[in-house]
This record gives C-alpha cells, sequence and structure tokens, in this order.
C-alpha cells in the first residue's frame, strides 16, 4: 500500500507518506490496546492504568520526531509516544501487569510509568507520577544540555541537537513547581519543549472549576516562552507544528510551549470511570482522532478496506502481545531489595587526614577546598543555589571565589526555588553532569522536599537501576548564634526518613572535606548537613571542628563513624555517647568531668549508619546516651536508641537514654530563651550521672 501511494504522491500536506501510514499503524495499536484492556478489565485493572485514547494525534506527532539525542518526559496518559519511539505494545504490557521484564521498572511501578535509557531510542530518566512535579527535573536535564554544550564537553549528531521534551496534562499546570520550571527555562534560554495535553479534565474536576486560563494563557507571564495552540487531534497540523518548534529548538536553543486541545476518550484510569460522573461522552467522541486520520488517508487516495487490514494486523499484534504477557514471569520476592543504592567506589578511607606542615583550617574553608579541588579536576562538576554566585558567595561565605575561578556559567546563583534546585539534580545527572547544590538553611527546605522524596530518593529504585542520581546537596544546619525561628532547625529526623538518599553530618573539618569527595564519587543522592556553628569554631568548646586540612585524596567511606574519645572498660560503670554534629561537642565538654570514664562516638553519617562501632561501644559499656540537637520526642535518635535496645538488651546494665532540645515548635529568637530550648554541655552532663549512677 506504501509503495503504490509513495508512487502518486510523496508527501500528504507538508507530512511525508510513510510518516502519516506509521501514525496511522500507532493509533491502530494504541485504539486496540485501549479496547483490549477493557475488554479484559478483570485482569488488566489489577495495577491501575490510563490510556492515550483521543490523545494520539499529538502523542505520535511528537514521538515520531525525536531522536535518540533527545530527551523524554512521558506521562501517564503518554503510550502512544512510548509506542512511536519505538516501545512495542508487549512491553508496555509487561508494565501493565508488572512482570519481571517489565523494561521500565521491573514490576515496580505503574503503567506509561516509563524509565529508558537505551541507545537507540531517546532517553527517559525516572519521574513520578507525573502530575506536574515532572517539569522540574525535565527543565534540569535541558540545563544539563547547555551546560554540556557550553562547555564543549557535549557529544555532537550529524541530524541535529539534543532536545528535552516534557509532556504535561493540562490540569497540571496549576502546580506551583511548574511555575518554578517555566521561570528557569526562560531566565536559562533552556532547549526544553512543553507539550500540555488539555482535555479539560483533572479526575472529576473541569477546567472551568479548576484554572483561570489555559496553558497558553499562562504562559505568557514568563517572557521567552514561545507557545502554540493547536487542535491536538489532527495528526497533520499536530505534525507540522511540532516539526517546526522542534527544528527551530534544535536550532536556535530556546524553550517553547505546545498547547493541544485533546478529547479524553478513556476513563481517567482504570480506578476512576468516565461514566460514573461525565456528561460530555457523545460530544468527547465526536473529536475522535482516529477517524479524523483514517477519513484524511482516504482522502489522499488511500483504499479503506487495506486501511482495515493495517487495523486488523493491529488489532491481532496487540492480542499476540498479550497473551504472550500473560505468560511472563512475575518478579521474584528477592526482587524487592535490588537497586536500593548503586555501589560506591568509595570503600575505605584513603588518602592523608593531616598533611605535615600544615595549620588548621576551619570547617567552612575545608568544605570550599574541596569543592574547589572536584571542579578543577572533573569539568562535568558544577554548583548553584541561592547566592553563592560571584558577587557574595553563600551567606556563610561557603562558596566564595568559587564563581571568579570557574566561571558564571558553573557556579551561579538560582532563584529563590528550593523545588528546582533539588529536583533539577535528577536531570542533571542524567544527562551526565553532576551538581552540586545548595540549599541556604536547613529552614528552607521544606518546598523541596516533594522533589526529594518523590523524584531524587525514588530514581534508581523504580527505573531498576537505569537512572540513580548522582548529586550532593549542601543545608547549612541547627542553631547558632540567635538565628531564631527560621535559621536554627534541625531537621534530620524527616531526611533519615527519606529512603534512597544518603546522609552525611560531619562535625569536623578533615570529615566534611573527606565526606564531601565521597559524596562526589558516590553515584547516589546526597545529603550534607553542615552545622552552621561549627563553620568558624566560634563558639566556645567546639575548637576541635577546626582541623589540619586532608590532602586532595582524601576520602571518607559512608557508614563508618569516628571515635572521638575512647574509654577502656573497667569495673567502675562506664558509658557510651553516640553523636554527630553539634552533640559530639557537647558530649567532649560534658565528658571533661568524668574522666576515663565516657566513650564519644561520632556518627559522621547517618544513611548508612556504622551500627558496627555503635553495637561494639555499647557491648563495652553497657550503659548508652544517644544526643541530638533536635527534641528528643519521635526523632532519629529515638530510632538509634531503639536499634540500640534490641540488638545490646543483654549486655545493658541501664536504659538506653536519649537526650535532646526541649520538645518545641521552633527555636526561639531571644538569646535567653534559646539558651533554655537547646540542649548544651551541661545538660549533657547531667545526663551522663544519672546514667553512671543507674
Amino acid at each position: 500500500m506504501a509503495s503504490t501511494m509513495a508512487a502518486k504522491e510523496e508527501m500528504i500536506g507538508s507530512v511525508p507518506v510513510h510518516t502519516v501510514l506509521r501514525a496511522f499503524e500507532l493509533m491502530c495499536q494504541a485504539k486496540a490496546m485501549t479496547e483490549l484492556y477493557e475488554k479484559n478489565a478483570s485482569v488488566t485493572s489489577k495495577y491501575v492504568h490510563a490510556t492515550s485514547r483521543g490523545h494520539e494525534a499529538i502523542q505520535i506527532a511528537l514521538g515520531l520526531q525525536l531522536k535518540p539525542q533527545d530527551f523524554l518526559s512521558a506521562y501517564y496518559r503518554d503510550d502512544s509516544i512510548l509506542l512511536s519511539i519505538g516501545i512495542t505494545p508487549y512491553e508496555l504490557m509487561l508494565q501493565l501487569m508488572a512482570k519481571a521484564d517489565d523494561p521500565f521498572s521491573g514490576g515496580r511501578t505503574y503503567y506509561s510509568h516509563p524509565s529508558l535509557n537505551r541507545d537507540n531510542m531517546p532517553k527517559i530518566p525516572h519521574q513520578s507520577s507525573a502530575t506536574g512535579m515532572q517539569a522540574i527535573p525535565s527543565t534540569g536535564v535541558a540545563m544539563g544540555i547547555q551546560y554540556l554544550e557550553k562547555r564543549g564537553l557535549a557529544q555532537t549528531h550529524a541530524d541535529g541537537k539534543g532536545i528535552m521534551a516534557c509532556s504535561l496534562g493540562d490540569g497540571s499546570v496549576t502546580e506551583g513547581e511548574v511555575a518554578e520550571a517555566f521561570q528557569m527555562a526562560v531566565l536559562k534560554k533552556l532547549p526544553i519543549l512543553y507539550l500540555v495535553q488539555d482535555n479539560e479534565w483533572d479526575i472529576s474536576a473541569t477546567a472551568k472549576e479548576t484554572r483561570a486560563m489555559d496553558a497558553v494563557e499562562y504562559a505568557k507571564g514568563f517572557k521567552g516562552l514561545e507557545t502554540r495552540s493547536i487542535d491536538g487531534t489532527d495528526f497533520m497540523r499536530s505534525y507540522q507544528t511540532l516539526n517546526e518548534v522542534i527544528t527551530t529548538m534544535r536550532q536556535e536553543r530556546r524553550p517553547f510551549l505546545v498547547h493541544a486541545r485533546v478529547p479524553l476518550l478513556n476513563h481517567h484510569t482504570s480506578g476512576v470511570r468516565k461514566e460514573w460522573y461525565r456528561g460530555d461522552l457523545e460530544e468527547a467522541a465526536k473529536r475522535d482522532p482516529f477517524p479524523r486520520l483514517r477519513n484524511q488517508l482516504i482522502i489522499a487516495g488511500f483504499n479503506s478496506d487495506k486501511l482495515t487490514q493495517v487495523e486488523k494486523k493491529a488489532t491481532e499484534t496487540v492480542q499476540q502481545d498479550y497473551d504472550k504477557a500473560l505468560k511472563a514471569a512475575d518478579p521474584k520476592p528477592e526482587d524487592a531489595f535490588n537497586y536500593i543504592y548503586a555501589p560506591t567506589p568509595i570503600t575505605e578511607e584513603k588518602g592523608i587526614r593531616e598533611p605535615k606542615g600544615k595549620d588548621k583550617t576551619v570547617m567552612v574553608d575545608c568544605a570550599l577546598f574541596a569543592i574547589q579541588e572536584l571542579m578543577e579536576k572533573h569539568p562535568e562538576c558544577l554548583f548553584y543555589g541561592q547566592d553563592v554566585g560571584g558577587r557574595l558567595g553563600g551567606v556563610f561565605r561557603e562558596a566564595a571565589t568559587l564563581a571568579q575561578k570557574f566561571g558564571d556559567d558553573r557556579v551561579f546563583n538560582t532563584p529563590i526555588q528550593e523545588a528546582f534546585i533539588i529536583g533539577s539534580t535528577v536531570g542533571m545527572s542524567a544527562t551526565g553532569c553532576k551538581p552540586i547544590v545548595e540549599i541556604q538553611f536547613a529552614d528552607y527546605i521544606w518546598p523541596g522536599l516533594n522533589q526529594l522524596f518523590t523524584e531524587v530518593s525514588r530514581s534508581y529504585y523504580l527505573s531498576n537501576g537505569k537512572w540513580p542520581v548522582s548529586s550532593i546537596m549542601r543545608v547549612p544546619i541547627g542553631a547558632y548564634g540567635s538565628g531564631g525561628p527560621y535559621h536554627s532547625s534541625s531537621i534530620e529526623s524527616v531526611l533519615t526518613n527519606i529512603r534512597g538518599i544518603k546522609i552525611a553530618y560531619p562535625s569536623t573539618g578533615a570529615d566534611l572535606k573527606g565526606l564531601l569527595k565521597a559524596a562526589y564519587y558516590d553515584p547516589n543522592p546526597v545529603v550534607m548537613l553542615e552545622h552552621k556553628g561549627l563553620y568558624w569554631s566560634k563558639i566556645k568548646g567546639t575548637e576541635d571542628a577546626k582541623t589540619v586540612e586532608p590532602d586532595a585524596d582524601y576520602v571518607i567511606p559512608f557508614g563508618k563513624g569516628r571515635m572521638v574519645l575512647e574509654a577502656e572498660a573497667q569495673s567502675e560503670p562506664s558509658v557510651a555517647v553516640i553523636s554527630y554534629g553539634m552533640g559530639v561537642y557537647w558530649a567532649k565538654n560534658a565528658a571533661k568531668k568524668f574522666p576515663g570514664k565516657v566513650e564519644i562516638i561520632d556518627l559522621r553519617t547517618l544513611v548508612p549508619l556504622d551500627e558496627e562501632m555503635i553495637y561494639a561501644s555499647v557491648r563495652k559499656h553497657n550503659r548508652c546516651l544517644v544526643i541530638t540537637e533536635e527534641p528528643a520526642t519521635n526523632s532519629f535518635a529515638q530510632s538509634i536508641a531503639a536499634r540500640i535496645q534490641q540488638t545490646c538488651f543483654e549486655s545493658l546494665d541501664a536504659p538506653v537514654t536519649v537526650v535532646g532540645s526541649e520538645n518545641t515548635p521552633a527555636v526561639p529568637l531571644n538569646s535567653a530563651l534559646e539558651h533554655t530550648v537547646l540542649l548544651n554541655a551541661d545538660k549533657v552532663s547531667i545526663a551522663i550521672e544519672a546514667i553512671l549512677t543507674y
């Protein structure tokens, strides 16, 4: 059929004949899949799914134009995009049924939640359930593409430069994180296409209920975001518009938004059926893109019977793939424990911790020098966050001189966008960059938790090992100098409950440098908690945070604690003290009152935790105190105490005690109130004495 038509006319309008035929074949497959899923709902609805029915034309128009050098973020209704980049119905059905060979996640996540890293297809980093959150990681990809091009590190391709295509449902554009993504896209002039598919429904809420404007009207507020609004049921128009936009982007490297109006012809998902609440189904069916494309082909000279044969073949293929997928193996129970963390090459302490002939360096400078050495050695390394650029170099001067040494494209300020700062590392990492980012204060991390939990921490696990997020997030933490309720918080108990990230909390300059270096070479996301009160050792009793700066090769493996003060086991009671950060210094100063009776372990990393060192010290001394700057109630420190109690119960001569700051909602500004609320060495002394005399 194709050869006959090609002889008459090589183009239909401005679209090549073979492209239109391929689009019709794919649309037949997508339609057949939807109908098969509905027919076999008792099987296919075991796990929730949505389909592209009604959206096929615009999706296929995009997918057919993407190249292996491109990146794609496809959301949960985008199975037609996936078909059009080369994914087979069988592969999609493996995910539909959560089978072991599901190419995206190995049975870990929902249908059409793709992640793909094949040489011959567009790259799809992992994303979550995609109600707007994907816009930030996707924009991070575009930022990574731009960075590599500017630094001369990008691969060249004869058929054009790569772009990022981010697919969004219309309802998701009201998300605040989408605004952050749009802002950065126009601020940096990034090569990203936002494709907004507008079916005028959220789940049961209509567009009139949930938005004051459509995506194109909204995009007018982002200067430099060029837009198109089209009928997304017309494949020809969709293909032509996207071709013009993508061709421009490959050359001019700037962002676009294409708004496609489409009907939702299937259920929102298999669990939320259209007939429950919709009264517009007959009207929506009149806009079906399938008969429209079929009629366009007939008008162009194609035989109706031959088109019917294409439909029949697609139905047969889909049925065969379904039958095959039903027989595919399920994951094994032990598969649930694969890909929790990517293996790190840093497994032992290396380098020189205390080079001879060097003076001691404050903790903040040890970090600065570590990043400087990393940037000198690795051109893919860059550093960004609020106020870290050349004008200030960070509010704690922790990035001082970096922008001057490495340029504004490697060390730069971001807007006040914690979600973007954190979530963009997913995309940056996917392109091969190694981002080091900073949240200005621990108190400011809350807007970024959605990205940290939903996108950053789960990428490696839910992509079945394809997309680890290799990034470092520096977070100044803790109370210091009457910082008040918005600059004094301790947040580790929240972070340690986010599985999939690693967390360091060093208490000396040497440890901070060694752990920063280890974090850089670790393929997993690392949060580096850096206590503001230890940065310069200005607080009495914290002088030992200032250390000789280790050499450039010094690394400390995560999960290895440090013996701060060792005590021998003796006939008189003695105690093992477990802490981190400022707690180490409260413990050291308190221990002076109990010579030879206190052993202090500095955890250095909270995830992973050096349980072996903890338990050995507790069994040696039979008593244990855990110190935290947080309020003790419901804290990470209490979880450590619980593990000690469970593992070392037979060795204990006293209850495991946790001591922390007072259980107030915040740290007050007034210095007297602050002193009352916070833990200190005197309070720790009282706790130690109580344990020793128990």
